[in-house]
């Protein structure tokens, strides 16, 4: 039987979410590229409020050819940071680093870039709210300012890591070749939000947050958020076939045993949920969905799941009909984690060698009953 752990493992830390190109294993992992960390400054949002002395942290494997070519960025996901990131990298891999340089980005509020839980200045809640597009803003000053890279072969990324690929290709499209937006989205739907906000409710019923004044332990409120989005994470089908009602109590006690943390823990999460929360390219420009798309004159590769009750489908699968790109469709009831029960690495690593090359196809499950 497959296991699939809760959303705070899986999607945080997405520790499954490409299964490797034929031929890989793990034996084929490359020599991890050590953390790094960059000092931009202030970092001005899009609110007009200023993270102050922010820092970035990110990681690279391979090396950037004489024509900055070949460089490949990588965002993390909701939660998840860039060491997540480096078994997937390396020759005959997802991403092969003998022919491109990949630089993998720690997202704001990560706990390792700037956040609640590690700035001097701003801690816990005095830290302000930001948004996918200032995640995006801050990965563009790396490059550009600290890397010197000049343009972008590729972006991707998975969950909140394909929004800052949908919003790198709207944004940024002559900085960019090709976007791979995996089970992420332009917008966050009406389900989205509604999944999101309880999240940072339950989060904020915690004794710990104290009116916004959260220290110490939090325990009973991270529990609750942990449910809300692990039952979110699949479809209820897949939860039924996999979770027996008789060891419900233990597999309870194992998603609640992952949510322990302090206050810092906690305004990291609500954070990074407030970004996805309020997320919307075509709002952020005044536009339709179909215009925002129109401006993303890059070449794009969507990965969605029907089953995703994390990050509704359809505004990246309307996204790809209005600007012509290809669709991979995961036909599999573990939704939201479909990336961990369907080898989709594979295909991603041919995008990037021959985007042309690839057609929308539905890649079924073959674990699942059809």
């Amino acid at each position: 039987m497959r296991t699939v752990k809760p959303l705070t493992t899986a999607l945080l830390g997405f520790a499954l979410f490409l299964s490797a190109p034929d031929g890989a294993t793990a034996q084929s992992r490359p020599v991890e590229g050590a953390q790094q960390i960059a000092a931009l400054g202030g970092l001005q949002l899009r609110s007009g409020e200023q993270i102050s002395d922010f820092r970035i942290g990110y990681r690279t494997i391979g090396r950037l050819d004489s024509a900055k070519s070949n460089a490949i960025l990588w965002c993390t996901p909701l939660g998840g940071r860039s060491e997540d990131l480096l078994q997937y990298m390396g020759p005959h891999n997802v991403v092969d680093t003998s022919r491109y340089f990949v630089v993998m980005v720690d997202a704001i509020g990560n706990g390792i870039s700037s956040s609640p839980s590690n700035s001097q200045t701003q801690p816990l809640t005095r830290f302000p709210q930001f948004a996918i597009r200032d995640m995006v803003e801050a990965e563009h000053r790396l490059l550009t300012e600290v890397l010197h890279i000049p343009h972008l072969h590729a972006v991707a990324g998975v969950s909140m890591g394909g929004m800052q690929a949908f919003e790198w290709a709207v944004s940024y499209p002559d900085f960019v070749d090709l976007a791979i937006p995996m089970m992420g989205s332009p917008q966050s739907t009406a389900a989205d939000k509604l999944l999101w906000t309880a999240a940072i409710g339950a989060i904020q019923l915690d004794p710990a947050w104290h009116n916004g004044h959260p220290s110490g332990t939090f325990g009973p409120g991270l529990e609750l958020a942990g449910e809300i989005e692990t039952m979110n994470m699949t479809s209820p089908a897949y939860r039924v076939a996999h979770v027996d009602p008789a060891t419900f109590s233990t597999y309870l006690e194992g998603i609640h045993k992952r949510q322990k943390g302090d206050a810092g823990a906690a305004c990291d999460h609500i954070r990074q949920r407030q970004a996805i929360l309020g997320f919307d390219i075509p709002g952020e420009y005044g536009v339709t969905l179909e215009q925002a798309a129109k401006r993303a004159h890059v070449k794009m590769l969507i990965v969605v799941s029907p089953q995703d009750h994390t990050v509704s489908p359809q505004p990246a699968i309307q996204f790809a009909a209005a600007m012509g790109a290809p669709v991979i469709t995961l036909d599999s009831p573990c939704g939201h984690v479909s990336l961990a029960c369907i080898s989709a690495g594979p295909i991603v690593a041919q995008f990037l060698a021959d985007p042309d090359s690839i057609l929308s196809q539905t890649l079924h499950d073959p674990a699942a009953v059809h």
